[in-house]
């Protein structure tokens, strides 16, 4: 009896139990699908890291003795839906039987489960063994709240998996989260780390995909390009992280700089979504250079948050919330994304910056993604569902299931307070804080009124007056209310009116 067994773009684990045997009876079939290129528009390297990292990894497959099935772009096949290429695969190779690791979007995750009730074949669910909880675990621990605390659910990953306890099972250090020393300004000093990245050129990679007619935005970088396309890659820009970035990543996670990019972020979260890494082996490694002495227990606890928490909490929300997620509009934003979003020609220095780094490098770290686009984005009452596209497309590590929870839970308040307690949102105060672009801005961040002044100071302090009706009881932003309730009528009619000219103005921001 012949197998035929699908494996994802964003399913590249070497280590998975399917490939720790070889058999003649199993197929392997692995696809550059327009279905994929297609739902939304996505840049340039995020398709070229996925079909590249795809083709390497059917090689190794292949030379390890696996039978493999391989659709590139510019085959006739490519165009078919995944049940039409299943069916047609499965009836090419004469298999009775076919295996799907439980895909991580809930798209694809519908799309096979509505064909596998009805085709003739025998289909079989496994496990993608990766993550550290089920899809459920998270929804379970929160059966009888209203609200996610991802606090709570962190505390629980730390005792499940034994990671930063003491032999009494107390959080090393005494403390289970320690944010709060992870905010520094980075003035300097110490020196960003060279990028340990390989360099790739994918010129024909490219061609055959323009050739094929896949839409994408962004620049393509197909002669110079930076992202690791198999697990040895990734390993070595990973080691090169933890050994001369980690030190410093608790101190300076949240900071923003206009001529520095990475910092000290790891980059290695495309490798980590395609599961070419495993969470748990970052986890440990981590938790090893912090007991040998390496890295100061900010930088470890700081990063484990990141994977063992955060990433698992928002999957197991996402999980939980499909498909009303993505249609989230919890304060009614209708307004388009501008024409910068694409172009990158907007003028407030910190949104330049940032669009213009996510459009040339198909990456922007946090703070970027939640406190300045984001950010402006919740202030200026941008569409949700648009942003959640733009940011799906754009980012070389957006999946479904952790861009959603991200952009349209965090990010945007789209959820209300189901996940965040309150919005993300700031003046330009927090921006001059955590990053140097408020000196090179055409801007003024002290002014909150005028053509010179910032936009986000009239916008922020809108946002909470035309939304007082869902805000002001929250107990987070007590002081917010507070400060309004002390403006005078007069003062509060010029940031509305200050606040309508930018919105009106958007395109020329």
């Amino acid at each position: 009896m012949r197998t035929l067994r699908l494996i994802l773009g964003d399913q590249l684990n070497l280590h998975h139990s399917w490939f720790q045997s070889v058999s003649d009876d199993v197929v392997y079939l692995m696809a550059e699908m327009r279905q994929e290129t297609q739902y939304v528009k996505h840049h340039a390297q995020k398709v070229l890291a996925i079909f590249a990292a795809m083709r390497d990894f059917a090689d190794g497959l292949a030379q390890m003795g696996h039978r493999v099935e391989y659709v590139k772009i510019s085959h006739a096949c490519s165009t078919l839906t995944l049940p039409q290429l299943l069916e047609q695969t499965a009836q090419a190779i004469g298999a009775t039987e076919i295996q799907i690791q439980e895909p991580d979007e809930w798209r694809l995750d519908q799309q096979i489960k509505a064909w596998s009730a009805q085709t003739h074949l025998a289909v079989t669910w496994v496990n993608s063994e990766h993550f550290l909880t089920t899809r459920d675990e998270a929804s379970q621990l929160y059966a009888s709240s209203n609200q996610w605390l991802m606090e709570r659910f962190y505390r629980a990953m730390r005792k499940k998996h034994g990671v930063l306890l003491d032999d009494l099972g107390r959080p090393v250090g005494g403390d289970w989260n320690l944010d709060h020393e992870n905010r520094k300004a980075w003035k300097g000093q110490p020196a960003e780390p060279r990028d340990p990245r390989p360099t790739h050129q994918h010129e024909d990679l490219w061609n055959e995909i323009q050739a094929s007619g896949v839409t994408t935005f962004g620049e393509p970088a197909e002669t110079c390009f930076r992202w690791p396309l198999n697990r040895t890659e990734a390993l070595s820009q990973w080691k090169a992280f933890v050994r001369d970035a980690l030190p410093f990543f608790g101190d300076y996670q949240d900071a923003i700089d206009t001529q520095h990019q990475r910092l000290f972020h790891s980059l290695i979260s495309f490798a980590l979504n395609t599961k070419m890494l495993h969470p748990m082996e970052l986890i440990r490694d981590v938790e090893a250079a912090y007991h040998q002495g390496s890295v100061p227990l900010n930088s470890a606890e700081g990063y484990i948050r990141q994977v063992l928490g955060w990433r698992e909490y928002v999957r197991g929300y996402y999980w939980a919330h499909m498909p009303k997620l993505t249609q989230a509009n919890h304060f009614d934003h209708h307004t388009a994304l501008p024409s910068w979003f694409w172009t990158g020609k907007v003028n407030m220095a910190c949104m330049q910056t940032a669009i213009n780094q996510s459009l040339k490098t198909a990456y922007a770290h946090h703070i970027q993604r939640l406190m300045v686009i984001g950010n402006f984005s919740l202030l200026a009452g941008l569409d949700p569902h648009a942003l959640h596209e733009w940011y799906l497309g754009v980012y070389i590590d957006a999946f479904e299931w952790v861009e959603a929870p991200n952009t349209l839970g965090m990010s945007q308040s789209a959820t209300g307070n189901s996940l965040a307690t309150k919005p993300y949102v700031s003046s330009a105060a927090y921006l001059h804080k955590m990053g140097n672009s408020c000196s090179s801005c055409t801007y003024k961040r002290q002014e909150r009124y005028g053509e010179d002044a910032c936009p986000f100071n009239a916008l922020y302090w809108n946002f909470f007056m035309q939304h007082q009706h869902l805000l002001q009881s929250n107990h987070r932003l007590g002081m917010v209310y507070r400060q309004i309730e002390r403006m005078s009528e007069d003062e509060r009619t010029r940031v509305k009116d200050q606040a309508k000219v930018w919105l009106l103005r958007l395109e020329e921001l």
